[in-house]
């Protein structure tokens, strides 16, 4: 996770703190929305905060690391290094993040950008949050590191002590999720929707299995990664949504008195 990124992330929430007026299936408010984004945002500090203080590894650290003490089903991590992968998966990252500017070709969604961008904001500070937080509390070395295809600069360095959990398959799926979860809120007729949804299940796999290959993680960490991105963008959308009006049920106040009435 690059500095970039987080800039990226700032200049985002200075700019999605406009509320849209019309009627949407969300319903954002200020004092809601400030307490949610001091939490991610102070998620954030937490995280830098504790990468501050995380020490490279040492040659003598890695000269004394065995790929066999790695249980069988991530040890096979150890054995990829391609630079392919690793550039495929960059693009994945970077194109999903744009994803949601697709909600432009429908007028129903272009009418509401600025609640969607504040709730898409929210899932990406908690979903960056909670991915560095934890890769700065764990300090899983990555399989790289295990890897005579690696050069020892590239294994002395912090990043190589942050494979738990995967924040490429973390932001993929948390972007893709949102993406599906928000178009569905807006559109649940639409003829579209296992297509998005299939995009959606489809691309932080991809990303994962790339970070793999690419020697960076291990499977553990993409399966962790995608799980945790997918819950935050599935969610926090959720959290927003208006709730429905009982039309058939409604409360009649007169100075005589009042009645209730429910039609069924």
């Amino acid at each position: 996770m690059t500095s970039k990124t987080i800039y990226t992330l700032l200049l985002l929430f200075l700019f999605s703190t406009t509320y849209a007026q019309e009627e949407s299936p969300y319903q954002c408010t200020k004092k809601k929305d400030a307490i949610i984004y001091s939490l991610a945002s102070s998620s954030l500090g937490v995280a830098y905060y504790l990468q501050s203080k995380t020490n490279p590894l040492t040659p003598e650290r890695i000269s004394l690391l065995d790929k066999n003490s790695i249980n069988r089903f991530d040890r096979i991590a150890t054995s990829f290094s391609s630079l392919t992968a690793k550039k495929a998966s960059d693009y994945f990252f970077f194109g999903t993040l744009a994803m949601p500017s697709l909600f432009v070709f429908s007028k129903k969604m272009r009418n509401d950008v600025f609640d969607i961008s504040l709730i898409y904001g929210e899932t990406l500070f908690f979903t960056v949050g909670l991915t560095v937080i934890t890769k700065n509390t764990t300090h899983r070395i990555r399989p790289l590191v295990y890897n005579s295809n690696f050069s020892l600069d590239d294994k002395m360095t912090k990043n190589a002590r942050f494979s738990f959990f995967s924040g490429h398959a973390s932001v993929v799926a948390a972007s893709s999720f949102f993406t599906a979860k928000v178009f569905s809120d807006y559109h649940p007729d639409s003829k579209w929707k296992p297509w998005v949804w299939g995009a959606a299940i489809t691309f932080p796999a991809i990303t994962g299995y790339l970070r793999v290959r690419a020697g960076k993680h291990f499977p553990t960490d993409v399966m962790t990664g995608y799980a945790v991105g997918a819950l935050v963008g599935y969610f926090v959308p959720h959290i927003h949504k208006r709730k429905k009006r009982n039309n058939n049920l409604n409360l009649n106040l007169m100075p005589t008195g009042g009645y209730l009435s429910w039609k069924f």
